[in-house]
């Protein structure tokens, strides 16, 4: 076979990206000399390795290449756009983005976002094949690939294996990914938590359902505290309420650590325990194979869960299966107490 050019397209959000990186991991580990590009929201950008100096070696599936997962990412800052659909910058961004696409001339592009401005990006490409999810979570954007494929399997990482396994006419299974770090980041990091033993807690969420409360969050906080771990709390540069009120919770056994994802990195891999939702820092410590106490509600750990690493998932009974972006708390979610999780996290941290 030649040598292709492929192109993922996967947006955002961080877990959702993290979960599409497992299948395009093993897609490098077979064509270690193909060309990948992903499209993908700037803020999560920091989450891909790129081809950078050529002395780089990026470990695969237990193969060292000169390659790392992506050869270049374009730019899509969707949500700059849905602000300022009809601004003069948004126009001019995506008609650049369309031309650079153009140039790059992929063989495959394969939508493993499913929704329609994923589907629409793609299609700008104008690859010979565009595959994507025959059920996609937008329907419509079905009608823009040239290749729908059926998805039979459970959780979204092996979907994305089914997907792209399909656009390319090969067999691939999930491959563990090496994230990237730079050193200043990893100073940080040291310099931030100065050898402490610690939890990270994420408080945050995609929207209100997946959200269990700050205030009992912050009780797990005081909890393992008591028992001689204390936690820190992860929150964007600019801030979050949610993790001040887990803090505010916490008995002064919770800090908040504002950082950017290319610093999250790092933390991450120095906590003993990571406890959130379904939410993009569960899903990184699960790629970098910390281990993890999940709380969920509306969403389906079958299918969304963190996937290959050391867990305690917990979900009431009630819980039913819905991605409507609600703002109020799932009511199963609710039904989580505060002692189950100090306890799952207590039997974690052995």
């Amino acid at each position: 076979m030649k040598s292709m050019r492929v192109l993922i397209v996967r947006i955002g959000a961080m877990g959702d990206v993290l979960h599409a990186m497992p299948a395009v991991a093993a897609l490098r580990v077979q064509h270690p000399e193909w060309f990948i590009g992903w499209a993908i929201e700037p803020r999560w950008s920091d989450l891909l390795p790129i081809v950078g100096d050529p002395n780089d070696v990026q470990q695969l599936g237990g193969r060292y290449f000169k390659k790392p997962l992506v050869d270049r990412w374009y730019r899509v800052p969707a949500s700059e756009w849905k602000r300022s659909p009809f601004a003069r910058k948004t126009q001019l961004g995506i008609t650049e983005l369309r031309r650079v696409l153009r140039e790059e001339q992929f063989d495959i592009c394969v939508d493993m976002q499913g929704a329609l401005k994923s589907a629409v990006v793609g299609r700008m490409a104008k690859a010979p094949v565009f595959a994507g999810p025959a059920a996609p979570r937008e329907k419509i954007a079905r009608w823009l690939y040239t290749l729908p494929v059926e998805l039979k399997a459970t959780h979204v990482v092996e979907q994305g294996c089914e997907l792209l396994s399909a656009a390319v006419g090969e067999t691939l299974t999930p491959t563990r990914v090496r994230l990237p770090m730079e050193d200043a980041d990893q100073i940080w990091a040291r310099e931030a938590v100065a050898g402490e033993r610690f939890c990270l807690i994420s408080a945050g969420g995609g929207w209100g359902a997946k959200l269990w409360p700050a205030e009992r969050f912050g009780a797990v906080a005081a909890a393992l505290g008591r028992a001689g771990v204390r936690s820190v709390v992860n929150a964007s540069p600019g801030g979050s309420p949610e993790a001040e009120r887990v803090a505010a919770a916490s008995e002064g056994f919770a800090r908040v650590l504002p950082c950017s994802v290319g610093q999250l990195i790092p933390l991450i891999r120095q906590a003993s325990l990571v406890i959130g939702g379904d939410t993009g820092p569960l899903h990184l410590a699960a790629v970098l194979e910390k281990p993890v106490v999940g709380i969920y509600g509306p969403t389906d750990p079958a299918r969304n869960g963190p996937y290959g690493t050391r867990q305690r998932v917990l979900r009431d009974e009630s819980s039913t299966t819905s991605h409507k972006r609600l703002k109020e708390p799932e009511a199963g979610m609710l039904r989580i107490g505060v002692e189950e999780v100090a306890a799952a996290a207590l039997e974690m941290l052995g």
